[in-house]
């Protein structure tokens, strides 16, 4: 996963879609920066936050399981191991569940991790691990995800199936089918609407660019003023 949030954090941190590269950036909203409010008893997100890679949530595909179409981002994870990850760090993680969140009407699946090199990783096999090792910690979840907008002045958000984490091996499912719509995102198989496919390791896209044409965006973000 790429962590886009470390944990306690409150910076509204994501992956930009739709700038060349996809980089890390903070969501704005009518012109302001956006942060999380800490909802009692919690402090900023609950778990280091992020985003599996060449995933998509695709917005003209009605899910199966929720009847809602994907939200327009690559899957998100929360990882529930002890260190706090810095922002932009890759991990490895274990997939371990999901849960089904609908926001705004869209689907947008909330995969549980953990991290493969966390002290306690071989502990965690599946979700009921989570819910044995953890107690409490997947019901703050749901809590958090249900609420953490009604500050904002947004109704809560609701759930497939009554807000029941499914499994590791339903969550695996999930993430290919992700993959899948991510495949066909890249190859030009689908319309992007705006999603930028810039990059410069998937041979089969017509996206593909030169490293060095690469480079030149990178350093020309870093330079320009703030």
């Amino acid at each position: 996963m790429v962590v886009e949030v470390p944990r306690w954090s409150n910076a509204k941190m994501e992956i930009a879609t739709k700038d060349p590269l996809n980089p890390i950036k903070q969501d704005v909203k009518k012109g302001k920066l956006r942060y999380v409010a800490n909802l009692f008893p919690y402090k900023g997100y609950i778990w280091n936050y992020g985003a599996i890679p060449q995933t998509w949530e695709d917005p003209g595909h009605s899910d199966k399981h929720t009847g809602c179409c994907g939200d327009n981002d690559p899957i998100d994870v929360c990882e529930i191991g002890s260190k706090v990850c810095a922002r932009g760090e890759i991990i490895r993680v274990k997939v371990l569940g999901i849960l089904a969140m609908i926001d705004e009407g869209e689907t947008d699946w909330k995969v549980i991790a953990i991290n493969v090199d966390d002290p306690d990783a071989a502990n965690y096999n599946d979700i009921n691990d989570v819910k044995r090792l953890k107690p409490g910690y997947l019901e703050a979840t749901v809590d958090w995800f249900r609420r953490y907008k009604v500050p904002d002045g947004k109704p809560e958000n609701e759930f497939a199936f009554n807000a029941e984490f499914k499994d590791k091996d339903f969550a695996v499912d999930i993430i290919k089918s992700t993959h899948d719509y991510w495949k066909a995102l890249v190859t030009k198989k689908t319309d992007g609407k705006g999603i930028s496919c810039m990059n410069t390791t998937v041979s089969e896209s017509p996206f593909k660019c030169d490293p060095d044409a690469a480079k030149a965006i990178v350093d020309a973000v870093c330079k320009s003023p703030l």
